[in-house]
């Protein structure tokens, strides 16, 4: 027994991302830890996520890459008809979602974290309740308890799925057939990575969003740019504010799309297949949160920037939760730096997470990127904090690089404060806008000033320099100001 009454030091509900993370620390740090998991290890981001969505949008990017035959006789290129095997992509994605599963598995093994498998659930303060695959009920204590069980897709109202002909992303990325023409309910990063995976493929691809504008959570400079690109250049018929109020399986799927004020039937559409892409809900149902009086609020378990679970806005002794179903930023990388920060709290370090800093990335063809404040949160923070807020724009078809690939139709927009220079936050439309976003963030977490940032030297001649520019305007702006 590990201390005094108690099995182990750890207990973490759920293998995902977050939970990993958490418990691969915990035992790295000398405690002795049980992770638990009901389904596969790794999570949503490696079975039904993150690592095989990037894997197909790999494939099929080279098929649109070798497809597009005036990009490339641009360079001087001709290329013959382009052929894929749609189960070959398939199989790539499968390979990889086994390939990291093992290995994420096989890490926590080495790091003498003890698998146990079967659905976790609170017993009251400092226990864990166990049913096992086979049936077999358990009690478990332990000193802490991490609640890392993550979400699922969400499904409207009047959305019947059968996982076939109506999905969500976690069918989808099984890629088992090609629809001729499919609908998108959703235009979010989900919905824009899974559009840019059909029409890359051949598909015809209807978009369908509730909001008054195609792609709402982004930037609107940044989707101005990327819609022209993402979706009127693509065989994408996208729809912004009407609703689908009513999708039937079958063949053909029958969707009927309402007005979103009056719920007034508009058009009745067939197609071949629908995704549901309508973001994600917290698995927190079953975990049994009122036996030590925790209210979620829309399922989600509230915390504090320590990681702490609250009850009636206080912290918790020796609970923890991390990752989607703390609904606070939903990505993987989210939930890895929260399980660190809840671990190290427990090893009684005193952190907190810094959410201002982590950046997100969506995995289109070119990519999308950001950090920091939206330009109207960083708006309402100028008017309240009694400054000006600075904001700049820097161009790719002026970067050398972007130039010599042709690829040069990106965006980046710098948001900071003009009474001292501190970035605030960045949006990017371009090539590799995924990758670039870091350095920002970077700047974000250590509250760097673009005075000190603009000296810095990029190389020469990379796309680094699009940041270096949007770095020299906010001075210039600053000295103007």
């Amino acid at each position: 027994m590990s201390e005094a009454n108690f099995e182990f030091d750890l207990i973490v509900i759920g293998a995902g991302y977050g939970g990993f993370d958490a418990a691969k620390h915990a035992a790295e740090h000398g405690l002795s830890v049980a992770i638990i998991e009901s389904r596969e290890m790794g999570g949503t981001c490696v079975n039904r996520g993150c690592v095989p969505s990037k894997a197909l949008l790999a494939a099929s990017g080279k098929v649109r890459e070798l497809a597009d035959a005036e990009h490339l006789s641009s360079f001087g290129i001709h290329a013959a008809p382009v052929r894929f095997e749609r189960r070959k992509i398939a199989e790539h994605a499968n390979q990889l979602v086994k390939n990291i599963r093992n290995n994420l598995t096989k890490a926590l093994e080495r790091s003498g974290v003890k698998i146990l498998r079967g659905y976790g659930r609170i017993e009251g303060t400092q226990k864990v309740g166990l049913r096992e695959s086979n049936g077999v009920d358990r009690l478990i204590s332990a000193k802490d308890i991490v609640i890392a069980t993550g979400s699922d897709p969400f499904v409207p109202p009047g959305i019947e799925t059968d996982g076939r002909t109506v999905f969500t992303s976690d069918e989808a990325i099984n890629l088992e057939w090609l629809p001729r023409w499919i609908a998108i309910i959703g235009s979010g990063y989900i919905g824009l990575e899974f559009a840019d995976v059909y029409t890359a493929l051949g598909c015809e691809v209807t978009m369908i969003e509730a909001l008054e504008r195609v792609m709402p959570t982004f930037d609107t400079d940044i989707a101005k740019i990327a819609g022209r690109n993402l979706i009127q250049g693509r065989d994408i018929d996208a729809r912004a504010g009407v609703l689908a109020s009513k999708v039937s399986p079958g063949c053909p799927v029958k969707i009927e799309l309402s007005d979103v004020k009056n719920r007034e039937l508009l058009e009745e559409l067939e197609v071949d297949a629908v995704l549901v892409a309508t973001g994600r809900v917290p698995t927190s149902a079953g975990l049994n949160l009122e036996s030590v009086g925790v209210k979620t609020n829309r399922g989600y378990i509230p915390i504090d920037d320590s990681m702490r679970v609250l009850v009636d806005g206080k912290p918790l002794k020796n609970l923890w939760a991390v990752g989607d179903v703390t609904g606070k930023l939903m990505l993987a990388h989210t939930a890895a730096a929260q399980g660190t920060v809840a671990v190290d709290n427990i090893l009684g370090k005193n952190r907190e997470i810094d959410y201002r800093s982590i950046p997100a990335a969506t995995f289109t063809h070119p990519e999308i990127s950001s950090v920091g404040m939206a330009e109207s949160e960083a708006k309402e923070f100028a008017e309240k904090n009694n400054f000006e807020l600075g904001i700049v724009r820097s161009y790719f078809k002026a970067n050398s690089k972007a130039l010599a690939e042709l690829e040069s139709d990106g965006l980046m927009k710098l948001l900071f404060r003009k009474d001292n220079g501190e970035v605030l936050g960045a949006h990017i439309y371009g090539l590799h806008a995924a990758d670039l976003i870091q350095e920002v963030a970077n700047a974000v977490a250590r509250r760097q000033k673009v005075n000190e940032l603009a000296i810095e030297v990029h190389t020469h001649p990379t796309l680094s320099e699009v940041i270096e520019v949007a770095y020299k305007q906010a001075v210039a702006q600053l000295k103007q100001s």
